[in-house]
């Protein structure tokens, strides 16, 4: 029964406070040797102080000084050097990547290069560079396990299955639908920043929340899920289900579904992740079945949310696109928040932005991918005039 020695990068976000929940639940399997946050240095030094962690990395330099004074005798870090530098920790099994965004791209390849297993939350690390981030890690020989819900499920039912990935026929992605499931197409022009942030199961951050209504969210995660499990993109599909209880199934080729069901509780793939291949007891809530009553399973609709068919498109090939799909929805969601677009402009943003680019293979290097990141950003920016919400 092995404790695994962990360091979380983005520990003060949703999955980064929820692991440390799993730290205290299993304090005998779990042990926090480093931490790391944005910019929220109170909540940084709270954590350090709770779980005796004398290495820590404050992303944005200006808190450095005051973390320091906090924390007399640790060893502060700062910006993407210092995300690095904890990913390398000598004392650390495991790293698991909770950052919002791409920022834990270079810490998770730091990571892998140190023989660190990883735990990954951060979906853009394997939509802008699956093929790399997997390459490597098998070269490495270190595991690359997923946080998010929907693949720690995949994860577990493959792991259930003495069939190998010839005999799976399809991995199904459930998503809530979010809050705007069955409202009209039409209607949707009008919806608001608070509807927006109002998810109808998860508690979660401003981004994460607003990609979930418009299922960019689960667009991601099936780009996740080609590199993560290494199938081909017409092997992902998607299925609609409000309750959120099974997580995902795998449909093997003699008609055979795997589903993994639980609680709506990231507690649970962040401890499935520490502590696998092992299963542990947990002060977590379990299901009741009678209390559930029924599933409700429906069909996603393409023609009010396209964000699946766009991230199917970006995710075909092993190129840049799926690069300039992901930034490009990031600076759309930020233009939302703004009030710059409409809710349906998200994704005609992303759209107009992936039709002027041209794609290219990235042929295992990061450059590519990072120069089309950045180009995907500026041609956003140009477009949200043309795309504005009308005054």
């Amino acid at each position: 029964m092995q404790k695994r020695r962990v360091v979380i990068l983005g520990s003060t976000g949703s999955i980064g406070t929820s692991a440390l929940k799993v730290a205290r639940d299993i304090p005998d399997r779990m042990e926090i040797v480093g931490l790391a946050a944005g910019t929220s240095v109170e909540a940084l030094a709270r954590q350090a102080c709770e779980f005796n962690v004398r290495n820590v990395c404050i992303f944005d330099p200006s808190g450095a000084g005051k973390l320091a004074r906090a924390l007399p005798g640790a060893q502060v870090e700062t910006g993407e050097e210092g995300l690095c530098r904890l990913a390398q920790l000598p004392e650390a099994d495991m790293v698991l990547i909770s950052i919002v965004g791409t920022a834990g791209l270079k810490p998770a390849l730091a990571a892998i290069e140190a023989g660190k297993d990883l735990a990954i939350a951060s979906k853009e690390i394997l939509v802008m560079a699956g093929q790399i981030v997997m390459e490597k890690a098998r070269q490495a020989g270190v595991q690359v396990l997923p946080v998010d819900s929907e693949h720690n499920a995949i994860f577990q039912c493959l792991n259930g299955s003495h069939g190998g990935p010839d005999a799976v026929s399809r991995l199904i992605l459930t998503a809530s639908g979010g809050p705007f499931r069955t409202w009209k197409k039409e209607d949707l022009e009008h919806v608001t920043l608070e509807q927006a942030l109002k998810h109808p199961t998860w508690s979660m951050g401003r981004k994460i929340t607003i990609d979930s209504a418009t299922l960019f969210n689960k667009g991601l995660e099936m780009i996740e899920a080609r590199w993560l499990f290494d199938v081909p993109m017409e092997k992902v599909d998607v299925i609609v289900h409000p309750q959120s209880i099974v997580h995902s199934m795998v449909e093997y080729r003699d008609g055979t579904v795997l589903a993994q069901m639980s609680s709506s509780d990231m507690c649970f793939p962040i401890q499935y992740a520490v502590t696998w291949p092992d299963r542990v007891p947990n002060s977590l809530r379990q299901l009741n079945f009678a209390e559930i009553g029924q599933l409700v399973f429906e069909a996603p609709r393409p023609d009010a949310f396209p964000a699946l068919d766009l991230a199917r498109r970006a995710g075909a090939s092993s190129s840049t696109l799926a690069a300039v799909y992901n930034a490009a929805n990031e600076v759309a969601v930020d233009a939302f928040i703004k009030g710059k677009l409409t809710f349906p402009g998200i994704w005609k943003l992303v759209e107009a932005v992936m039709n002027d680019h041209t794609p290219a293979d990235p042929r295992g290097e990061l450059a590519p991918i990072l120069e089309a990141d950045q180009w995907a950003r500026r041609r956003a920016a140009e477009l949200i005039p043309s795309l504005s919400r009308p005054s």
